[in-house]
């Protein structure tokens, strides 16, 4: 089907974006043909009357837990056991996966039409993944990661995550994580703050340098980018030093991490929302006690920090939400541009470029996502107003078009705990 977008204010997605008005975006099945002069508009095209929307590339989040709703609890999950349950029988695996689906359909919803995975139930991500590709349910395009690898007592280790007791042992999980045929290899390289033993002590070691070294060359041997959830400069450090593309999260960086993002063209994928409940919220509402707090800020401000001095040394800088961490839910990329701004000194322009530009091209998509152009991916959406002026222009959203199909008025239902603290 040919579709003309008209009567639109297009925000393309550069860096230097201004709303331009007066021109039309063509769509030929999924793939933007051109974007011409409203008056020019092929008689065989039919024209969607967008009314003064704003229209701009669909958001891409970088980091993303499917399995997780942001749900926040008095008391933290046992995660090992919720995902024990989950893979216990082909009915209750049916329910995940269908859950999964859910959560992957209200990222789509809330205008995320791309997502990467890092971390999830055995092959659950790289399933729903095939389902959506093959029209079976409807979803963001997604960039599988499966299981994440870690060792004993490492982040997420036993559920989310395989535990590796050997470099052998841990570039024979990259082996089965493989199988799968996933889209990114993830690590647990360092503890987080919510799982440290000691205040002040947020994202210990926790993956050896020679197991992070051999999980990287396996990988990387078979054509498989590599993420690592790394929490300390330590952990940045050892998983520069040994093959790591992506860094998620981040820490306070030194002259030395600078230096190895240049030498190794790796990326920093920053994730302000997890961080901001620990860290800045009355820990009456985070239910988070004294320590918590206290490591909670450190990796806060260890990730704005390092996501500041990256962007000042011309390091590739994306976004992701880590949804799936309390208070961080499937429909709020917003929120994660917004603390982008307000915490990182950016403008509302440069987040968005930041969302969609940017971390179509860490994901190695850039060829075919991010920007508003003849030849990229028909992933779009449509606000009222101009997220240039605010960016919660993002929460309410006219339209969602996800290769080329146009989703009208796209609604999600929402955690009432979330919206209400």
């Amino acid at each position: 089907m040919k579709t003309a977008y008209i009567n639109g204010i297009i925000l393309n997605g550069h860096e230097d974006m201004t709303p331009t008005l007066g021109l039309a975006v063509l769509v030929d099945g999924e793939t933007i043909t051109g974007v011409i002069p409203a008056g020019e508009v092929p008689a065989e095209y039919t024209a969607v009357d967008l009314r003064g929307g704003h229209l701009m590339p669909g958001l891409i989040n970088l980091h993303v837990h499917i399995p997780g709703s942001g749900k926040p609890a008095k008391k933290q999950a046992d995660t090992k056991k919720l995902v024990k349950l989950i893979t216990s029988n082909a009915l209750m695996r049916r329910i995940g996966m269908n859950l999964c689906a859910s959560y992957a359909r209200t990222e789509l919803m809330s205008g995320v039409t791309t997502i990467r995975s890092v971390g999830g139930i055995q092959n659950f991500d790289s399933r729903l993944r095939d389902q959506i590709n093959q029209g079976k349910v409807v979803g963001p395009r997604i960039l599988a990661g499966n299981m994440a690898n870690s060792v004993p007592g490492g982040h997420m280790a036993g559920s989310l995550a395989y535990e590796a007791h050997s470099p052998e042992e841990t570039a024979g999980f990259v082996r089965k994580i493989a199988q799968d045929t996933p889209d990114l290899i993830t690590l647990r390289i360092t503890g987080g703050g919510l799982d440290a033993e000691k205040k002040g002590e947020p994202g210990v070691l926790r993956m050896a340098p020679e197991l992070v070294k051999a999980a990287c060359d396996e990988a990387h041997r078979l054509g498989l980018p590599v993420a690592a959830h790394v929490e300390s400069p330590r952990g940045v450090q050892v998983a520069l030093e040994n093959g790591v593309d992506t860094i998620e999260h981040g820490a306070k960086p030194t002259k030395e991490i600078l230096h190895l993002f240049h030498e190794r063209g790796s990326a920093l994928v920053a994730t302000l929302s997890p961080a901001i409940p620990y860290a800045l919220f009355d820990p009456a509402v985070s239910h988070c006690d004294e320590m918590g707090q206290y490591n909670g800020k450190i990796v806060f401000e260890g990730i704005v920090e390092c996501a500041k001095t990256c962007l000042a040394a011309g390091i590739p800088v994306g976004l992701g939400t880590d949804t799936g961490c309390p208070f961080v839910t499937h429909y709020d990329m917003w929120r994660e541009l917004h603390y982008f701004c307000k915490f990182c000194d950016v403008t509302p322009a440069f987040a968005l470029s930041t969302a969609t530009k940017g971390n179509a091209k860490i994901a190695g998509l850039g060829d075919a996502l991010g920007t508003i152009e003849a030849g990229k991916c028909a992933d779009m959406i449509v606000t009222r107003k101009n997220p240039l002026e605010g960016l919660d222009a993002l929460r309410e959203l006219e339209m969602v078009i996800t290769c080329g199909l146009c989703i009208n008025a796209p609604k999600v239902k929402k955690l009432e705990q979330v919206e209400r603290d």
